[in-house]
């Protein structure tokens, strides 16, 4: 059982005057801390948990396995955190290169937003200043959905410790969100919102499932959609000439099925930078790394070691 230090957090309305995510009021947090607890008892043992500080707040990390390889962070989607990546570390981990969980800053987990988050340059900033706290001169940077778009914020905006960028159907990064994304995004974080239709929500990202309460990611983000409040602008679409601008390797993985974005539109803007690998999985959703854990890791070292191969990471 991975034992879990919580920091003193951020609690009540007030905060969201300040522009800093919090929980809505304590027993908001006792529920989301219980959840968070159970979906990291699921995960391998973290080799190391540490907390960093950064000009924007602390930032919890979990690193799993060792080695000299050039290390994989992992960042999550909206309204999540570590244990987002159940499924996915024990492909992730090992290969020579430790892999390093993030919970988002501004996100609920254990990490703790004090400064406000106002543009991309911001989010890139935290996660620079945090490799630097983790002492990592080079890392590639993975990230679904929300986390995907900030994966490429920091290729953008602070690319000198990124060696590549991994984004799994990220969100407004190569295409806008479309209006069933904002349905949802809207929908879900209205206060009393029944626990019931939350869920359907949730289920209608994640490719139509029946009960995306039954599984503890679902209970998770489903807790951070209600108990959280998110303090930050919404993420800003690159432009095309941004996008261009990125002078390191990217992989995207397209969701076939995802509702946040028109799939082959984001494919084909993904394919104008200067060095893209874009494919489109059909039968994903926006879940893709929930559904596809095994062929996610095995696509994600295949990359990684072609990175490597070329010298870039």
């Amino acid at each position: 059982m991975t034992e879990i230090s919580f920091p003193e957090p951020r609690i009540g309305p007030e905060w969201a005057r300040r522009r800093i995510g919090a929980f809505r009021d304590p027993a908001a947090f006792e529920r989301f801390a219980a959840v968070y607890r159970e979906a990291m008892d699921g995960l391998p043992e973290p080799d190391e948990q540490r907390t960093v500080d950064t000009s924007y707040g602390t930032v919890r990390v979990y690193r799993f396995g060792s080695g000299d390889g050039v290390p994989l962070v992992l960042m999550p989607g909206r309204q999540s955190c570590a244990p987002l990546w159940r499924t996915n570390l024990p492909g992730l981990r090992g290969r020579g290169r430790p892999v390093y969980a993030v919970d988002a800053l501004g996100e609920p987990g254990c990490s703790v937003q004090s400064v406000p988050l106002t543009s991309g340059a911001d989010q890139a900033a935290w996660v620079d200043e945090m490799l630097a706290r983790l002492a990592l001169p080079r890392a590639h940077v993975l990230g679904v959905s929300i986390g995907g778009w900030l994966a490429v914020q920091v290729a953008l905006h602070r690319s000198e410790r990124i060696a590549s960028v991994i984004a799994l159907d990220p969100a407004n990064t190569f295409a806008p969100l479309n209006w069933k994304m904002l349905v949802v995004s809207l929908g879900s974080v209205l206060p009393g919102m029944p626990e019931g239709l939350r869920n359907r929500l949730l289920g209608w990202i994640s490719g139509g499932i029946d009960n995306a309460s039954g599984h503890i990611e679902g209970r998770l983000i489903a807790s951070g959609m209600r108990d959280f409040k998110v303090s930050f602008p919404a993420p800003a679409l690159p432009g095309t000439d941004e996008l261009r601008s990125i002078g390191v390797p990217v992989l995207a993985l397209i969701a076939g099925k995802s509702i946040v974005h028109d799939a082959g539109k984001a494919a084909a803007r993904a394919r104008t930078l200067r060095d893209s690998t874009v494919e489109i999985w059909p039968e994903a959703s926006h879940a893709i790394n929930g559904e596809f854990p095994e062929r996610l890791a095995e696509r994600v070292h295949a990359f990684l070691d072609g990175v490597h191969a070329h010298g870039q990471g």
